[in-house]
């Protein structure tokens, strides 16, 4: 029997409907002063603060809105402290995955969203990494509340954050292969086995037809 996805989708195992959808993800490249607003304050006071910033920060973008610091992952403690201690980027929302498997070298990034309750700002840190090394270190000693959500990531991508203090699946059971979120894992047709609770696949839940 051929199964129909959420879309309609038939015919190619692909249950989720998504599997025909292609986008290339577009290159931002450095953002030229000035950047607007508070950042280029954001930028200076940081300059200030932490010396290392030319090494530390691969590139500054401003894109829709949101300033964005793509930071060395071996540089990443350091910033977060400067950020939280000199700065006031008191809170790090958590931390989410992304996975581009065609970004040769640089196939998992780690996101974070930093808020200043201080100053009412907002600022957002990039990690790159390898799927081949795929280590970032931990922030929970920076920030603590990131102790779940580096779990997450590490459950559905498979990013290593070294130095947590228990960096195991927090979703899927711990003997489950693979990461579900990443782009080459199997769309459709696969119970989801969340702990204490299993989902069928899409073609076996309620119709809203």
């Amino acid at each position: 029997m051929t199964e129909s996805g959420m879309f309609g989708a038939r015919g190619t195992g692909d249950t989720s409907g998504y599997g025909g959808l292609v986008r290339t993800p577009a290159s931002t490249g450095s953002s030229e002063r000035p950047y607007g607003g508070y950042f280029d304050e954001v930028a200076d006071d940081l300059e200030r603060a932490y010396p290392e910033f030319s090494h530390a920060i691969e590139r500054v973008v401003v894109d829709r809105g949101e300033l964005t610091l793509h930071v060395k992952r071996e540089k990443l403690v350091e910033v977060s402290l400067v950020l939280r201690d000199s700065l006031k980027f008191e809170m790090c929302m958590g931390v989410s995955g992304i996975h581009y498997p065609n970004n040769t070298g640089r196939e998992l990034v780690a996101v974070y969203p930093l808020l200043s309750m201080t100053k009412n700002r907002r600022v957002r840190l990039e990690v790159s990494v390898s799927d081949s090394d795929a280590h970032i270190p931990s922030l929970v000693e920076v920030w603590a509340g990131n102790n779940w959500h580096e779990r997450e990531t590490f459950d559905m991508f498979g990013i290593i954050f070294d130095g947590h203090p228990g960096l195991t699946r927090i979703l899927m059971p711990d003997d489950w292969q693979g990461h579900p979120q990443r782009k080459d894992y199997a769309l459709g047709g696969i119970p989801v086995e969340y702990k204490g609770a299993t989902t069928p696949p899409p073609s076996d839940r309620r119709s809203y037809k």
